[in-house]
């Protein structure tokens, strides 16, 4: 057999493989998307609140409540609670869908480094390490984004007309002023949040999945749903304070670091300084993410009916 030949072999024998990857790969790109999309829909006013008490001047509210009751005041109810929601709903679906992706290929580098049980599966160790690399490409499209959506969000508690009209033209305003570093700001903080806390996020839904998955029969949306808010919450427990020093850092008007913010969040408000608006963090994470993970089986068995 010539060279030729064996490379013609090869290819044959491997394409089957190859397609089943892709698909893979597809299905969780498209899943992820959907996921992302109903987790928005659902979690974007609790966010607002957090990133509003994360960054206001002490004072200004008296709580998450207090937070509600002004913008709703100001702003009125559906403009108000869900500003700044084109940017993550613009970026949600490559987000999501990037999120899962990685979260795919990080499985097969665990699978090429180390040793996967046949019976049992990835160790939860394993899923961890997918997991974090799940969060290196999605840094790419969340910092930016993340930086549209907070200054959207903070124009709202700001005195005087509206700075920015849309999310493009926050985009045209940061770029004009500090090219693309200035978009691109908070892209260090974002992975340092993103990779122990989706480390902790997929570890905690796949646990929770395999406890509760039936010994005959496959997990019901209630289950599902469980596991996807607690997979949330863990991975809010866990990067909190991280996640303040980010929103401040894409928040600041001016130059700053990420030692700059540290220090003036401790100074004024000591430890707790780090945990303005927990309470709509962790309201948020439950129904968002429980959300997120029935969005997303519901379209892993679509696409397995269809595809």
């Amino acid at each position: 057999m010539s060279t030729a030949e064996e490379i013609q072999t090869v290819v044959k024998e491997d394409l089957p493989a190859v397609r089943s990857a892709l698909a893979e790969q597809a299905r969780s790109f498209v899943g992820g998307g959907v996921g992302g999309i109903c987790a928005v829909i659902t979690g974007h006013p609790f966010d607002l609140v957090k990133v509003r008490l994360q960054t206001a001047e002490k004072g200004v509210y008296t709580g998450a409540l207090d937070v509600v009751k002004k913008t709703i005041a100001r702003e009125g109810l559906v403009r108000g609670m869900y500003a700044g929601v084109s940017a993550p709903l613009i970026g949600v679906t490559p987000m999501f869908a990037v999120s899962f992706w990685g979260y795919g290929v990080g499985k097969d580098l665990v699978k090429a480094v180390s040793t996967v049980d046949e019976n049992t599966g990835f160790s939860i160790a394993q899923i961890s390490a997918a997991g974090f690399f799940s969060a290196i490409p999605m840094t790419l499209i969340t910092a930016p984004f993340e930086r549209v959506k907070i200054m959207l969000q903070l124009q709202g508690q700001q005195k005087g007309p509206p700075k920015y009209t849309s999310s493009w033209d926050v985009v045209r305003q940061l770029y004009k002023t500090g090219g693309v570093a200035n978009v691109f700001r908070g892209s260090a903080a974002t992975l340092a949040r993103d990779g122990p806390g989706s480390a902790a996020y997929f570890a905690t839904y796949e646990y929770l999945k395999r406890k509760l998955s039936p010994e005959n029969g496959e997990l019901s949306l209630g289950a599902v749903s469980f596991a996807g808010g607690a997979a949330g919450v863990s991975m809010w427990v866990l990067v909190f304070p991280v996640d303040t020093v980010k929103s401040r850092l894409q928040g600041a008007t001016e130059r700053t670091s990420v030692g700059q913010v540290i220090k003036e969040v401790y100074a004024k408000g000591g430890i707790k300084g780090f945990f303005p608006g927990v309470g709509p963090a962790m309201l948020r994470s439950f129904p968002a993410n429980a959300a997120t993970f029935v969005g997303l089986e519901l379209t892993y068995k679509a696409w397995d009916k269809y595809f």
